[in-house]
Parts: structure tokens; sequence; C-alpha cells
């Protein structure tokens, strides 16, 4: 058998360590703030033993955080990615400790040492995850890596991954067609294998070939492998047992659900409603026409509503009825739609039907009539992302690209539903504010036109 990398398999020490010196320097930096800028009249109990506890609760808040904001990938996610997850962490965890510390203190205290210390934890994130990354990257160089694949579409995924020859190095490429023993032959010579949209007895032989080899494998799931990895696990027998749960969320899921929606979409309506009205004023001022743009989109079980968005674009844009998306640089987008599209506030009304229960915060996408239609005609399985009602955000949008397709998409809201809880909720919300900071991707290439380029480099290779 092919021995694993001895540096893969310290890898996630190393993570942990780096981790755990990140928080203790945050930690360290906040005990320096409160102690030197906060009076100790203020906090009789915690300039004693009491500190430790302090301590230990500002910590704890860093770790959720920086969890919830994936900004413990290091290597894994971009430098920028992980930095700008870092700094959302650290302002999240700085706001609570502020309202804390002026719960323990009966009284609002000076807000300067805080931000002075969010500026210092800015400085050290940026410092820190700048050099984990550079140590990732000079310990891991991308694997030799081989990919297995059934179709021509599912070419799609190397041009991807030759975006990122920073950790992935897609050297050989080889049809599912090709002889199982010379297949085996080539994975011998690679550390890593891809397999990509491979017919399941074929796959299913790679993988246990792979397996038994030691041999790193990186799978693309098919819908099936995504709904059996939200199934239950049955052990009454000696033979187990895998229960699939057709129904979507349970009605405790559902309840809880739909109260995290009201509580936090009435607070978003108090907090954003003196933003939304200026943005109304200035829609209204610019041509006079309406402020909101009504659109019919289907949420759970095909039910169909009106989603509601400021409008971007001049009255009657689509006024021969036919939807044509916008562009970059699209002359029907109005001035002030230009600013509330790049800053993607044109979604904030959304929030109105969050709260009167037809969207959900986080949820697959709502998709017009005619593209639900379009892509079940092509797909039968778009169908089960209905399970549950569209939302505002999720997997699909944080992950997703422009050119995402919809194949793809399925897969993401898939995982979503099959995995959902109301922790992965409260995840992607606040990874949704990290792609508010990202300008979005359109990848800039037709990847049709890439996959037959990849296609005939295949070919001429296969050749020699």
């Amino acid at each position: 058998m092919k021995s694993a990398p001895n540096k893969s398999e310290f890898k996630d020490l190393i993570r942990k360590i780096e981790t755990v010196f990140q928080v203790a320097v945050l930690t360290v930096e906040f005990y320096f703030m409160w102690h030197h800028y906060y009076s100790a009249a203020n906090f009789p109990h915690y300039h004693g033993a009491g500190k430790f506890a302090l301590m230990m609760v500002y910590a704890v808040l860093l770790i959720f955080a920086l969890y919830l904001c994936d900004g413990f990938k290091f290597g894994q996610l971009k430098f920028t990615d992980v930095f700008t997850s870092q700094v959302i962490a650290a302002l999240m965890v700085n706001f609570i400790t502020y309202f804390q510390l002026c719960l323990i203190a009966n009284k609002l205290i000076s807000v300067w040492p805080m931000l002075a210390l969010t500026a210092i934890d800015f400085v050290s994130c940026f410092c820190l995850s700048y050099l984990y990354t550079l140590m990732y990257h000079e310990m891991y160089s991308p694997k030799n890596m081989v990919m297995i694949y059934g179709n021509e579409s599912a070419l799609s995924l190397k041009i991807k991954m030759d975006k990122r020859r920073d950790k992935y190095a897609v050297n050989t490429v080889v049809s599912a067609n090709e002889d199982s023993e010379k297949i085996k032959e080539i994975i011998s010579r690679h550390d890593a294998v891809i397999i990509n949209d491979v017919p399941s007895g074929i796959r299913n032989d790679i993988l246990k070939y792979c397996f038994g080899q030691n041999i790193i494998t990186y799978v693309v799931p098919k819908i099936s492998d995504i709904i059996t990895r939200g199934a239950h696990e049955i052990t009454l027998f000696d033979t187990p047992l895998m229960l699939v749960n057709s129904f979507g969320l349970n009605p405790a899921e559902r309840f809880f659900k739909r109260l995290f929606d009201i509580i936090l979409s009435f607070i978003a309506l108090v907090v954003l409603s003196p933003l939304m009205l200026i943005i109304a004023i200035a829609i209204k001022i610019e041509d006079g026409g309406p402020v909101f743009y009504t659109q019919e989109r289907v949420t759970k079980d095909g039910n169909k509503f009106k989603i509601i968005k400021f409008r971007s674009m001049i009255v009657n844009a689509e006024a021969q009825g036919v939807s044509i998306p916008a562009t970059g640089n699209d002359p029907r987008i109005t001035k002030v739609g230009r600013v509330i599209r790049a800053t993607r506030l044109d979604e904030l009304p959304q929030i109105i039907n969050i709260f009167i229960g037809q969207m959900s915060i986080v949820g697959p996408r709502p998709e017009r009539t005619e593209h639900v239609e379009k892509y079940m005609a092509e797909i039968p399985e778009f169908a089960y992302r209905l399970k549950v009602k569209g939302g505002l955000t999720g997997y699909a949008q944080i992950f997703g690209k422009y050119n995402t397709t919809a194949y793809d998409k399925l897969r993401l809201d898939l995982m979503y539903i099959e995995n959902y809880s109301l922790l992965l909720d409260i995840k992607l919300i606040v990874l949704t504010v990290r792609v508010l900071f990202k300008k979005e991707s359109t990848e800039g290439f037709d990847i049709q036109a890439e996959i037959e380029k990849q296609s005939r480099e295949i070919a001429e290779q296969n050749k020699k």
C-alpha cells in the first residue's frame, strides 16, 4: 500500500496549533485593553481572579465566531477570504463584549478602548493570516492529481481547479471508459484522485482501490450521495440501515426556523428602515417611478409569490413581457440602481417577504416560474429544492458564482436541505456578510468553449 505523506498527517494538528495561538494573541490584546483602560471601580469583582473568567468568555466567543466565519481555514481559502472572515469575527466578538462590559458595569462605558482594540485586532489578524497562509503553501505543495471523468461536461471542474493552482494540480485527465487496469496504473503514479461524474459501478471500483492503497480521493457527489448524507443511522440489527427522510424539515425544525426568521427580520426592518427610506426617496427623485419592483417566484411545494426588490432599472424595462437579465453596462439600469445593485441593497425589501412568511432568511434562491419549468424539464430532481421555503441567501449564493450551472446549484441547495440546522443557518448568514465584500465573479469565459478545448487536448494526448 502507498503510505500517505507525513506532512498531510500533521496538517490538522498544525492548523489547531495556529488557531490556539491566534485566539491566545487576540485574548491577550483584549486583557491589556480592559486592564489598562477600564477603571477597576467599574469592575471590582473582575480585577482579581474574576479576570480569568472574563478572558475565558472572550476566548470562547472568538472560537465560536471564527468557526462561523470560516476564519480558521488557512491555506484552504484564499488569504483575502480568511482575513475578511477574521475581521467579521473580530467585529462580532468586540461588539458583543462591549455590551457585556456595559452590563457588568451597569452603565454605558467608553467605547474608544474597544474601537482601538478592534483596530489592533485587524492588524494582528492580517499578519497572522498572511503568515499562516504563507506557511501552508511552503509546507504543502499542490498534490499531483489525476481526474477520472465520466462525460465531457465534467471537465468544467478541471477548468475551475486550474484557477487554484496554488492548491490543486490536476496534471492528468483520464476517461472512465479506459481499461480498468490502465486507470489503476495511472492512479498509482499520482498523489490524489478526483472521481468526477463516473458511472456508479466504475466509481465504486476506483474508490475501493484508492481506499485500499491509501490514496487521497476526492469524489464529486451525485444527487443520491447528497440525499444519503442527510440520512439517519439505524443500528437495531446487525445489518446497518440508513433512514432517508423525504419530507424536508421536520415540524420542530420548521417551527424554530420560522421563529428565527420572524425575530431576525423584525430586528432588520427596525434597524434598516432609515436606510431603506433613503433608498426609496433616491429612487423616487431620480425618475418619479415606483420604488419597488415585484416579480413572481416559486417557493416551497411549488407555491408562487411576489418577491419585492427596490427598482434598479427604468420603468417598463421588460415592456415586452420578456425577461432579459441585466448586464454590467445595461443602459436600462438607473444611476441609483447601479449603486444598490453593486452593494446588493436592492434585495433589502425581501425582508418583508421573510417577515410575512413567504420566504426564509436562508434557503434555496426562489426562481422565476419559467426558469423552474425549464430546469425541471432538463433536471427532474430540481423539484427537490422545493421541499423548503426559498431564501434570501443560501449555499448557492455563498459558494456559487454567476455562471454556476443549474445542476451545481441544485447540489449545493440539497447539501443545505439535507444538513439543515439552526447553527448552519447562523453560519450561512455570517458567511453572506463576507460575500458582500467580494465583487461578484462572472468568471469571464465561455465554459463550453473551454470544455471543448480540454477535450481536444485530451484526445491529442491519447494519440501519443
